[in-house]
């Protein structure tokens, strides 16, 4: 029995040891055959240091290949930190670097001690002369890297477009975020063999994946006439005491974007990162910020009524000073009945009832087609993030609609547009009822060429419906006195427009409206379509008064840089 059970004792020492070396044979297998790339790779790695390099950041051009944005070589000093292990060798550095830094020596020194990789960048941004300086003192574990930041040759002109890049080089916001991976150029590396802590090996391997440059992003923007959108803008905010404001310049023909530019804006040159509020100032408003147009849409009403052949502009009808719908009653914006008036008088006095009987005549399957074929209720697509929709309540996307829904959408209540998609259906009136897809970039140029071609986007009206609109537009009304509006040497037509602010909770904001115009020149054969638009002025709020006189000063500027010779009559005429 004794025997028995020793031999059963040797045979599971056996199967134990057994079991045990083919456990140490199956891991030997998976480490060896199975996963013997992931092993290496990672074996490689811990013996590898990889840098990356970048190249000059592509320039912001405008159309005329100005500098908007623009990329200046400058270095970085770099410490290996083992180099500054003696607190009295890394004063006496940092002290050197400091001088000519203008960082306080400490700061140095802390971010140096703060850190457990190999090397850290200490300063940032020196030009050559001062990299020189650095690189004459010759001091133990300090290098120099090549880098560059961004310059703007023309000031904070077009911030919210252009956009701002951060402390990598990468673009944040604005053109710079859209366009990162073109102005961005492709990343290079280099590639050191180094020991178990971090230091490179004296004999070893090294190998460069050099950095290819950006591309340059060529804008529609102008530099010229976006200047001088950003300072009538800046006098209407400043002489009506307004919260802020937009103004968009539009070529027609091509749906290229000759200025935009919003108000309040941050600053590109002395940008805040830290700053939330700071960097909410960069947002482009001019395409994400939605509101109710007001009697400039009545534009689009006019538009509609007349291509469905139900009104003409000598079309008589009774002005009875308000319409009842849905139980709600609807009156005129100064609340006056004006008894006999024809179309055309409809838009010149800007009658609210008029607006809500256009409407009616259209019903609400082709009302809506027609604002949904001028672009209202979704995306321009010009390319740019943040991009709002706009609100268009139909009966087909809102169980809740009504008929007084559609009476007031008719005067620019009810609905939001972003300024960009009112500026484009001004342009599409002014086109000759074609509508361009808005552009902003006309050209990347750079190792490969990329061109960037006018784009329509339909019809919302016909060629002779678009005259007739623009004839009413420039003859029906000469209310504006000239001291407010005057162009000279050109026909202008266009629309104002003071509406009421929503506070987001079904109601208005007491005593806050939004001054507008929208005008197109010369009105013959128009080459802009301008949006102005002023948030919240003081004092009296008519879109006459506080936008009007911007238009004329950006019209008669921009024709005469344009060299657009003038008309043989000097005919101003708007509408309120």
């Amino acid at each position: 029995m004794a025997k028995r059970n020793a031999t059963w004792r040797v045979w599971a020492v056996i199967g134990t040891i057994t079991i045990g070396l083919l456990v140490v044979i199956a891991r030997l297998v998976q480490l060896q055959i199975i996963d013997h790339d992931q092993y290496a790779e990672a074996a490689r790695r811990t013996h590898l240091s990889q840098e990356t390099l970048q190249d000059r950041r592509g320039a912001i051009l405008d159309r005329n290949g100005y500098p908007l944005a623009a990329s200046e070589d400058t270095f970085d000093v770099v410490v290996e930190i083992g180099a500054w292990e003696d607190p009295a060798r890394a004063e006496e550095a940092a002290k050197e670097i400091a001088k000519i830094s203008g960082k306080y020596w400490r700061s140095l020194t802390d971010t140096v001690s703060d850190t457990d990789v190999f090397e850290v960048p200490v300063v940032r941004g020196l030009d050559y002369e001062q990299s020189e300086y650095v690189k004459a003192l010759n001091l133990r574990g300090v290098r120099l890297v090549r880098s560059s930041h961004r310059v703007y040759p023309e000031g904070n002109i077009a911030a919210q477009l252009i956009g701002i890049t951060g402390r990598d080089n990468n673009g944040l916001t604005g053109i710079e975020n859209d366009f990162d991976l073109v102005l961005g150029g492709a990343r290079g590396t280099i590639t050191t063999e180094v020991d178990a802590l971090g230091n490179p090996l004296a004999h070893g391997k090294q190998s460069t994946v050099p950095a290819l440059p950006g591309s340059s992003v060529v804008l529609t923007i102008d530099r010229y006439i976006q200047r001088v959108a950003e300072r009538e803008l800046d006098k209407a905010i400043k002489e009506h005491e307004a919260t802020g404001g937009t103004i968009i310049v539009v070529r027609p023909e091509t749906g290229e974007i000759l200025a935009m530019v919003s108000r309040p804006a941050a600053s590109l040159t002395r940008p805040d990162l830290s700053d939330d509020d700071a960097l909410a100032l960069l947002r482009n408003r001019a395409i994400t910020d939605s509101y109710e147009p007001g009697s400039t849409f009545k534009l689009i009403t006019m538009a509609a009524a007349l291509d469905a052949n139900e009104v003409y502009p000598e079309m008589w009808w009774e002005d009875f000073g308000v319409v009842h719908v849905d139980g709600w009653s609807i009156f005129n914006w100064d609340r006056s009945v004006n008894g006999s008036q024809t179309v055309t008088q409809i838009l010149a006095k800007s009658l609210n009832t008029g607006a809500a009987w256009l409407s009616s005549l259209l019903g609400p399957d082709r009302f809506y087609q027609y604002v949904q074929a001028f672009g209202f209720g979704q995306p321009s697509n010009i390319g740019l993030s943040g991009e709002a929709s706009g609100l268009v309540r139909t009966p087909e996307n809102d169980p809740g609609w009504r008929q007084v829904d559609m009476a007031t959408n008719a005067f620019g209540q009810g609905l939001s547009t972003t300024p960009l998609q009112l500026a484009m259906a001004v342009a599409a009136i002014a086109n000759d009822g074609q509508a361009m897809k808005p552009m902003i970039v006309r050209e990347i140029a750079g190792a490969t060429n990329i061109e960037y071609a006018p784009e329509p986007a339909g019809r919302p009206i016909s060629v002779e419906t678009a005259r007739t609109l623009r004839e009413m537009m420039g003859v029906v009304v000469s209310g504006i006195p000239s001291y407010l509006l005057d162009v000279q040497g050109y026909e202008v037509g266009g629309k104002t427009g003071t509406a009421n602010i929503a506070d987001g909770n079904g109601s208005y904001k007491e005593g806050a409206y939004i001054s507008s115009f929208v005008g197109i020149a010369p009105l013959d054969d128009p080459e802009l379509a301008i949006l102005i638009k002023i948030d919240e002025p003081q004092g009296v709020p008519w879109g006459t008064v506080v936008a009007a006189p911007a238009f004329g000063v950006i019209v008669q500027e921009s024709l005469a840089y344009l060299k657009i010779p003038p008309g043989p009559e000097a005919l101003v005429s708007v509408t309120e």
